[in-house]
């Protein structure tokens, strides 16, 4: 899935309103964070994520893991906030980021 650049607008100005619901601190990609995340990707769709690393190479790599491990797509990612999006099969109206901002 590749977004087009009116849908990175969208998701953006959806996202800039969240807080980061994944914080990946100094232990980096552990069990119980990669849980967190398809918990957070099922829930809500669109997620900001922080890297707390100091170093840029090392933020972008653990974005990317975090990405393929998860099947999601980056849809921006600003110094140690990343947002990404996996849509859901069956997404919840209460959670979903993407459908409480559709009105």
């Amino acid at each position: 899935m590749s977004l087009s650049p009116e849908q990175r607008r969208e998701y953006r100005a959806i996202a800039h309103n969240l807080k980061p619901v994944i914080i990946v601190g100094d232990k980096g990609l552990s069990e119980g964070l990669q849980e967190e995340l398809e918990r957070a990707l099922n829930d809500h769709e669109l997620i900001k994520i922080k890297v707390a690393s100091q170093d840029r190479d090392t933020r972008q790599e653990a974005i990317t893991a975090l990405c393929e491990s998860s099947g999601a797509e980056l849809v921006q990612s600003i110094g140690k906030i990343a947002v990404i999006l996996r849509r859901a099969k069956k997404p919840n109206p209460k959670l979903s980021n993407l459908l409480r901002h559709k009105h």
